[in-house]
């Protein structure tokens, strides 16, 4: 093989300019700048911007207001990773692993802070008890199906869709790699689909919530432009359940949240009232 790298004994970084998010990356955490975060009026304030893991809690978030718990109401502030708004210190405080979503839950004393955004899922569901079981055999299923996502995402988004959407370069190699595990991935679903209504059972839960923006997206079309790529019209029960949820109101307002792209309706850079996203939606084309 011509030009294979070879390498050192030890690693460095060095400086490098290719590659979308190459000018954010460092090889060590912390803080890089003093900035201290914005909280509103409500007892629970999200940092966070509408990629898929931060769309999971906005879903959650807007699932639980549709039911009519008022206390979930919340206060959304965008967080540019591009911009490196994740390594403010006030944010830092938050996680100190510099990654969006973070939740702070000012109803408590003293305050808590919850990062990780299966961590987040599962706090505001055993907080408001609703889209977790009760039940010890089905919050199981719901555990395990919301742990697989955890443990499968970085594949299918560090992993394909860095190499196929954002590497300054095409290699072959870690494409067919990622790939093949991404389509595995989506076959798991598939075969676990065809036997239930939702992810973990018969019940809407926070499994669909944290797998929806990551595979649903995906095969909708709305991720890496990559549906034709990985023939997702083949995966039958997913794309049925993608669809599906796509349906729902808490889905479609929670998916714009923290949201600075797109289209005009799409774009809900900050939440601090239903009335946000209500305004945006009403400027989609009939």
């Amino acid at each position: 093989m011509k030009n294979q790298y070879v390498p050192p004994k030890v690693w460095t970084s060095e400086t490098d300019s290719s590659g979308q998010w190459a000018s954010i990356n460092r090889p060590y955490s912390g803080a890089r700048h003093e900035r201290e975060l914005p909280i509103g009026e409500h007892t629970l304030q999200l940092y966070s911007l509408a990629t898929p893991n931060g769309q999971k809690v906005t879903i959650l978030l807007e699932e639980l207001l549709a039911l009519g718990i008022k206390e979930a109401e919340y206060d959304a502030y965008l967080i540019n990773i591009g911009e490196g708004d994740q390594f403010a210190s006030g944010f830092v405080d938050i996680n100190p692993n510099s990654k969006i979503p973070a939740l702070v839950d000012h109803s408590v004393d003293p305050e808590l802070h919850v990062f990780e955004s299966g961590a987040i899922l599962l706090y505001l569901a055993d907080k408001f008890g609703h889209f977790i079981p009760r039940e010890l055999s089905a919050r199981t299923q719901v555990l395990n199906w919301l742990f697989w996502l955890q443990g499968s995402a970085p594949y299918l988004g560090g992993g394909f869709g860095h190499f196929y959407a954002y590497a300054p370069e095409k290699y072959e190699y870690p494409i067919n790699r990622f790939s093949m595990e991404a389509k595995r991935q989506l076959d798991v679903l598939d075969k676990q689909l065809a036997t239930t209504k939702y992810i973990a059972g018969n019940e809407y839960s926070i499994a669909d919530m944290a797998i929806w923006p990551w595979y649903g997206n995906l095969v909708l079309g709305n991720l890496y432009d990559a549906a034709e790529f990985l023939d997702v019209e083949s995966y039958v029960h997913v794309l049925e359940w993608a669809k599906e949820i796509a349906e729902r109101k808490g889905v479609q307002r929670g998916r714009i949240v923290n949201r600075s792209w797109g289209e005009p309706w799409e774009q809900v850079p900050e939440r601090h009232s239903a009335e946000d996203i209500d305004f945006i939606l009403d400027q989609q084309p009939k």
